[in-house]
This record gives C-alpha cells, structure tokens and sequence, in this order.
C-alpha cells in the first residue's frame, strides 16, 4: 500500500520517534483518519530501509498511546485523531538548591500536561554539559538551559551554540552573544545587587563598614562581587570581601554583611550571639535570596531576592505562548529587622 506520510529521517534523532512523529503529523494534517489502516511493519520497513526492530518500536509506542490498535489478521489502523502533541522539553540546571527547586516547579506546573519535562544537572561542568546536550539534539522541542559555566566557557558556548536557536531558552542568566536564540528570562546579577543595595542605603548609612561573604568552594556569579563592589565605590563605603564566615572570623559592632551561603548566615548569628552584639543595630545582615525561614528568623532577616517562581512561570510561558523574547526577572529588596 502507499504510505500516506513522508519520514525525512535525522541523524541526532532516535528513527523510531521519528516514525511516531511522522504518523502523528500525518493524523494533524489528516492524511490519515480514525479506522484507517496504516502500513504493516514489513510494508514501512521495505520501503524506508529499515530494520523490523526500528518498525515495532515505533508501532509499540504509537499503541502505547493509544494512536494505533491492531487487528489480528488484518493490521494496523488509527484508533483516535483526537492528538494534541506533547512538547519535549529539555530542562538543563547548573545544580539542584530550594531555589532551583521552586523554579522547577512553578515551571512544570505552569507548563502543565502541554508538555513532557526531563531534567538534567550539568554540575558547573561544560564537559557534562557536552554530553548531555549531544545526546538529546533532536530530541526535544525546546532547549532550557541555566548556563552558569566559570570553567571551559568557551567549550559552553560552543555547545550551546549547536542547540537550534529556535529551540533554545536561557535561564536565570542571560549570554549576550547569544543574540538569535527563542527567549530568555534572566537576572542581571551585577546591576541587580547594585540597585537593591542602593535600595537599601538609608539603612546601610548606620554601618561603618559593608563586608560580602562571597564563597570560594561554591560557584557563584562573579558579577555579584562586581556589583558590590560598584555599589561600594559610587556610593563611598568602606568595604571588604570575604570568602566565609567561620568560628574564628572576627566580628565587630559597625560591620554590615551581605551573605550569600545560608552556611555563613548561620555561622555569623553564633558569632554575633556569643560576641553580645544585636543584630540589626550593631552588626547588619543582608542574605541572598528569599526563603520562608528568613521571613521569621530574628523576627526577620533583610533579604535581597529574584522572584523564583516567577521566572519558571516566564519561562513557561514563553513555551506555551510561543512568543519568543528576552525578559530580566523583578529582583528586589525586602526590609526587615536584621539591618
């Protein structure tokens, strides 16, 4: 019989998916209607050049949906056309944190069963990245990728620069070179920090010193120190940077510190207890990134903080939407009684 659909087989893609997908077009388009026979496995096998394996495969996953039933003696037919596809979505995170976590989720349930989502954790390494991406190339519809890369980023870039532009969304960081990809929803972490601590500098006038815990061990956006740094600088503080807070870091009345690590928040509490100072009066605190426990911790710890949820919203929504852009994700201060 002739078959009522053309496949135009890739490399990068599995050919039984690509069979699947061929049938389902074929349904989208209706060449193909409900109780319609479709070829038989040697049939499609002969005339595309492929194994009965690869055939099977494909028939096993398009019954598994429920797209295809089978008559014995007879054949193959469409059982429904009532299709809506599924996309694919590549989820590629640098690490897994409660933050990350919140923007999985508000992504995923945003998305809701318009779209199938696999995650992947690239671990800040562009080799690990490498190879998963190489893996799924013509896999998936769409690319969503957080590229925090501090080693090899050149290697990064070039892998990123295989994804197909159309498909590719970066996440929580935006790469100015990449001027033709779908979308983006980013922070811009050195201005960001910059304008919230301006935000906060009636406060901070109270403090003699501002000091940034910025760790050495755990990869954290260089621009961050830029723009404490920045903000220092314009507005004439007497600043410092240090990569921890431990047991033995001297702590004096006057200092005001912006922490990133909950680690470090935690050490300099201890320190300001045992040491008797108040905190929000003698020793200022600002911690990176909001949680519900800083809300209530020392009847509040002073936060500055992107919106999590929101950008795994956004980015969703540029899926869903089909709308590609770039859009910079709200980052703002919250004052409360640690400064």
């Amino acid at each position: 019989m002739e078959t009522p659909f053309m496949i135009e087989f890739e490399e990068a893609n599995p050919k039984y998916l690509q069979i699947v997908d061929a049938v389902i077009d074929a349904i989208r388009t209706r060449k193909l209607q409900r109780g319609q026979r479709v070829p038989s496995i040697n049939e499609l096998s002969e005339e595309f050049l492929l194994s009965r394996d690869t055939v099977e495969k494909a028939y096993r996953e398009l019954r598994r949906r429920g797209i295809i039933t089978s008559v014995k003696g007879k054949g193959y037919f469409i059982n429904r056309t009532d299709i809506q596809a599924q996309l694919r979505v590549m989820l590629l995170f640098n690490k897994i944190s409660n933050y990350k976590k919140q923007i999985y989720n508000s992504f995923v349930r945003c998305l809701g069963e318009s779209a199938k989502v696999d995650l992947y954790i690239h671990h800040f390494n562009a080799h690990i990245f490498e190879s998963l991406v190489q893996n799924a190339l013509g896999l998936y519809d769409y690319y969503v990728v957080m590229p925090h890369f501090y080693e090899d980023t050149e290697l990064a870039l070039h892998v990123l620069q295989q994804i197909p532009p159309e498909k590719l969304i970066l996440l929580d960081r935006n790469l100015p070179q990449l001027k033709d990809i779908f979308g983006a929803v980013y922070q811009d972490f050195e201005m960001d920090i910059c304008n919230a601590l301006y935000e906060a500098e009636d406060m901070l006038r109270r403090y003699e010193e501002l000091i940034l815990v910025f760790p050495e061990i755990i990869p954290y956006p260089p621009e961050i120190a830029r723009g404490f740094k920045r903000f220092c600088m314009e507005a004439s503080f007497d600043f410092d940077i240090i990569r921890e807070i431990s047991s033995h870091t001297p702590v004096q009345k006057g200092e005001a510190y912006v922490v990133i690590e909950e680690t470090d928040l935690v050490n300099l509490i201890k320190l300001c207890r045992s040491q008797g100072l108040q905190i929000g009066k003698d020793i200022g605190i600002i911690s990176y990134n909001e949680t519900p426990l800083k809300e209530i911790l020392l009847d509040g710890i002073t936060v500055v903080t992107t919106d999590h949820e929101h950008m795994g919203q956004l980015a969703a929504q540029l899926i869903l939407e089909k709308k590609g852009q770039k859009i910079k994700n709200n980052f703002h201060l919250i004052r409360r009684h640690s400064l």
